[in-house]
């Protein structure tokens, strides 16, 4: 019962984050045989400003070891 949450900047239309909450279930989907009634795929905006305390530090930065694709930057340019 894979649940992805999408954390992203504001700005992008809901017809974008349809799209892509579509794209990364049916990838899901084909990937790891689930079902389609067993993905949920969640968007949540995060300001930029809040970006490091409320997703880099917390989500990226101490959980390095578990992604699967990295990034490109560190707090320090945010």
């Amino acid at each position: 019962m894979p649940h992805l949450v999408v954390k992203l900047w504001p700005g992008k239309s809901e017809q974008q984050k349809t799209r892509l909450a579509e794209a990364t279930a049916k990838n899901v989907i084909d990937i790891l045989h689930y079902g389609e009634e067993s993905v949920s795929v969640a968007m949540e905006e995060v300001k930029s400003q809040d970006w490091v305390e409320a997703v880099y530090k917390p989500d990226i930065k101490a959980n390095w070891d578990k992604l699967y694709k990295k990034l490109g930057y560190d707090e320090t340019v945010l």
